[in-house]
């Protein structure tokens, strides 16, 4: 071990992902906030002609904060954690550096494919899978380069105990791999036919079997991309940054394979009361359920973590964040299993309660766990001292305000809406239109903006801080960096 002391870590690449994580935060955080506004104010749809609609608008920003701020992220903390517990430099393979770099690259261009040819129109019209062939074709490549630097860099490690946190990187490479090959498959129309748009597909699978795979991938792709990636990141940096043990190893693996097994047979709860059989709706709701196990197993192992370290709370804004974020997991992770319960699912099903349990768990849980290990891998990336503590402790009390401002109003407008929509009168008519639920719902979008608003400042407040250390931070030695995050007033 006195060898590895002296390793140098290359974070050539990981500095590239960062920068590309903040990027896509931005824009796809501007495009959500815009369009929550719509939703309030629907004159601000005409703004930029057709290209400003939120039809248009809203693939932008569910495909820009996934597959670009989040998968942005997800690299940028694996090429950081994984030269780290493997316990070599990517400097040490120039076929490495060469495949990391081609991933870097070649993911740009394909984010910018992506968002010319959403603002167009050009969609496969599925969720979170709007990409039309030539571009899925595209990803795969992106993504078996990433496979390529994973195992790569574990074929050459040192270390030869993979740390829990790689068994969830390994994961959720395989899983999403799986998911999007199935879920993507698509016939191209002009192809086949000799008619209409050379980019235009329609998809391998019809009616409610295409209903079944979209939903295993749509569901699962939450799972592999919101929730694996994101426990591999906190199983590094939450003790990294406390200087504690990871509470249970054991716990970890337990969770990791109830995980593995439970999750990707929890996709049918998309569609209770559908064409789907109804064993399958069911299983959806059972799974659904079980999962609450594996998923607060995680979450209270990171608590349990902190035990007995709960004054790093006041001490450190970082283990704020860190330990918010297993929060939010915890609280998500029991919403998404009662929705998924029939009689529930029954009121809850298309209404904002829906949209507001998917935005406690990414703002609260992915957007604070990324930030906060971006936050940790600062100054060991540039080799400065993080510019402002006090900024993370505002930007903190200002977003989380944010977040519970979206998921509150969301809650009580979708409840709002389920009760009635399902009001009938003494003659069994439905007693209410459905314009009088939007007109009762309007403050709760507006109170949606000004949460989304929030948070939007509080990222920009996260950029700028990281933009000055890595411009003008204090230098320090990188010696120094390696048990404790050095950080300025």
């Amino acid at each position: 071990m006195q060898n590895n002391a002296a390793l140098e870590y290359d974070y050539t690449i990981a500095k590239m992902f960062v920068f590309s994580t903040i990027l896509f935060g931005i824009v796809g955080m501007v495009i959500g906030t815009l369009i929550a506004a719509q939703l309030a104010f629907p004159e601000l749809n005409y703004l930029l002609g057709e290209y400003g609609t939120f039809s248009r608008l809203r693939p932008l920003h569910t495909n820009g904060v996934i597959f670009g701020f989040t998968l942005s992220g997800i690299w940028a903390t694996w090429y950081y954690v994984g030269q780290r517990v493997l316990k070599v430099s990517m400097a040490e393979s120039p076929f490495l550096m060469a495949i990391g770099k081609l991933h870097f690259w070649l993911y740009m261009l394909v984010m910018v494919l992506a968002v010319v040819t959403l603002l167009m129109g050009i969609t496969a019209s599925k969720e979170y899978a709007q990409l039309e062939w030539p571009l899925d074709l595209l990803v795969v490549v992106v993504w078996v380069l990433w496979g390529l630097s994973i195992f790569g860099l574990i074929g050459i490690r040192r270390e030869k105990t993979l740390y829990i946190s790689m068994w969830y990187y390994i994961a959720t490479f395989l899983g999403i791999a799986m998911l999007y090959l199935f879920n993507n498959m698509a016939i191209p129309t002009q192809l086949v036919t000799g008619y209409g748009s050379w980019l235009h597909s329609v998809s391998m699978y019809a009616g409610t079997n295409d209903a079944l795979v979209q939903w295993w991938y749509g569901h699962n792709a939450v799972a592999f991309g919101f929730t694996v990636p994101i426990i591999a990141m906190i199983y590094y940096f939450l003790p990294k940054e406390s200087g504690q043990a990871v509470y249970s190893y054991k716990l970890s693996l337990l969770s990791f394979w109830g995980l593995m097994f439970v999750y990707l047979w929890a996709g049918g709860h998309h569609l209770i009361y559908s064409t789907v059989p109804d064993w399958m709706q069911s299983m959806g709701s059972v799974f659904s359920v079980v999962l609450i196990l594996p998923s607060w197993g995680s979450a209270i192992n990171m608590l349990l973590t902190m035990k007995g370290e709960w004054n790093q709370l006041t001490e450190n804004p970082l283990i704020k964040f860190m330990v918010l974020a297993s929060t939010f997991y915890m609280l998500s992770t029991l919403e998404g299993p009662i929705q998924s319960i029939k009689s529930v699912n029954a009121i809850a099903h298309f209404t904002d309660w829906i949209p507001g349990h998917v935005h406690d768990g990414v703002l609260g849980w992915v957007v604070f766990m990324i930030m906060a290990a971006i936050f940790h891998m600062a100054p060991r990336l540039f080799n400065k001292e993080l510019y402002s503590k006090s900024l993370v402790e505002k930007q903190f009390w200002l977003q989380t305000t944010g977040i519970v401002l979206y998921f509150s109003s969301m809650w009580i407008a979708g409840i709002t809406q389920g009760m009635m929509w399902r009001a009938v009168d003494e003659y069994g008519n439905l007693a209410y239109s459905f314009i009088d639920t939007v007109t009762v719902l309007h403050p709760y979008y507006t109170i949606r903006a000004v949460g989304g608003l929030l948070y939007l400042i509080g990222f920009f407040m996260f950029a700028y801080n990281i933009y000055k250390t890595f411009a003008s931070g204090k230098e320090v030695d990188g010696s120094t960096l390696q048990n404790k995050t050095p950080m300025s007033a």
